[in-house]
């Protein structure tokens, strides 16, 4: 499908940082007999970074898949920008501005960087593919995302390591005007070097005023760049706040057994937070939820 280049990175004003940016309410979600999700509700701020963690069959994919368009929720509602949506395809997820990067990444190891990101919507001019503003548009993407690493735009994806392959995903999500990233794993199987890019850049992104959802195994990798975190077990979310309201040994807690040490973690926050209104008295914040 040939595409004009005019409007590229154009797309609606990103949302001040903290405003809601997408939002799920009550999302319910049955495969036959099996309950996937129960009534699921999370916020993915704009701005910021949002750390999805579950145990195996927490019900993860199945909410990502649901935002990206690839399954229909049985209930609740989905909300993009305060407005109220119905994501029925991948089609209607990538027309909001939502970009899933899998593990797979789906990059073609044959094809350039450049061919690459505009695979699938190459401009053409007389017939043939523009070229020239196909490579102005990627160089400066991968410039203002700091990706710098990369010899040439016009290198094969085969040649390129892990956390670059990753840099490429992301960035041909950014260059088509999406404001919402969701990266599956993004950190999957990366050796120590390219793991740290692939932080950088999550970091960065937020920075630049997108929203990110990250889902991820890996503790360490979400207590450096989540601003947020939310729980999932059993298809339920458990915990959502900001990461300086748990810790590690928190969040295995809540994967594995949904409450902290017996408690639900809305009851132990707000048992918390009003020790410190104590402390602090009438200037003492108040939870987020």
């Amino acid at each position: 499908m040939a595409v004009s280049m005019q409007g590229l990175q154009s797309g609606p004003a990103l949302l001040p940082r903290g405003a809601p940016l997408l939002e799920l309410r009550g999302v319910q979600k049955s495969f036959g007999p099996v309950r996937a999700l129960s009534g699921v509700d999370l916020v993915v701020p704009a701005g910021q970074v949002t750390a999805l963690c579950g145990d195996n069959g927490a019900g993860k994919s199945v909410t990502i898949k649901i935002i990206s368009g690839i399954h229909p929720p049985d209930g609740g509602q989905l909300f993009w920008r305060g407005q109220p949506v119905h994501i029925h395809t991948p089609k209607d997820s990538a027309a909001l501005g939502i970009a899933t990067v899998y593990q797979d990444l789906a990059l073609c190891d044959n094809l350039d960087i450049v061919q690459n990101m505009f695979l699938g919507r190459e401009p053409t001019k007389l017939g043939a593919l523009d070229e020239a503003p196909m490579e102005v548009a990627a160089r400066r993407t991968l410039a203002d995302l700091h990706v710098t690493t990369v010899r040439s735009i016009r290198q094969p994806v085969s040649s390129l390591s892990g956390g670059q392959r990753q840099s490429v995903a992301v960035a041909r999500a950014v260059l088509w005007n999406s404001q919402l990233m969701i990266l599956d794993e993004p950190t999957a199987a990366l050796g120590v070097a390219q793991t740290s890019m692939v932080l950088q850049l999550v970091r960065r992104l937020a920075e630049q005023g997108y929203g990110v959802l990250i889902v991820s195994h890996n503790l360490n990798d979400v207590f450096e760049v989540a601003d947020n975190i939310a729980v999932l077990r059993l298809g339920q979310m458990v915990a959502q706040a900001e990461a300086p309201r748990f810790d590690r040994q928190t969040v295995v807690e809540l994967m594995t057994t949904g409450t902290v040490k017996g408690r639900r973690f809305a009851e132990v926050q707000a048992e918390v937070q009003g020790e410190q209104a104590l402390e602090n008295g009438p200037k003492g914040s108040q939870p987020w939820q």
